[in-house]
């Protein structure tokens, strides 16, 4: 397998996992916005801190694809 297939193998993954964690933090915000006020506090703030997680996941997912399809570009 070249260089150039490696890497476009990588960013096939990294879209994936890219789809699937912006797929989980969409869900889970628009849940924390239908149950403001209606659940126990601890399991909101528990909540609000797997978004903020899941959001600095997908940049840092969203980063690491960018700098591979620069490669390919090299």
């Amino acid at each position: 397998m070249g260089r150039i297939d490696k890497l476009k193998e990588e960013i096939g993954w990294l879209k994936v996992i890219f789809a699937i964690l912006l797929a989980t933090d969409i869900s889970l915000i628009a849940w924390l916005v239908q149950n403001y006020g209606k659940v126990n506090p601890f399991l909101f703030l528990i909540g609000a801190l797997a978004v903020i997680l899941l959001t600095f996941l997908n940049v840092l997912i969203n980063r690491v694809a960018y700098r591979k399809i620069d490669e390919l570009e090299e």
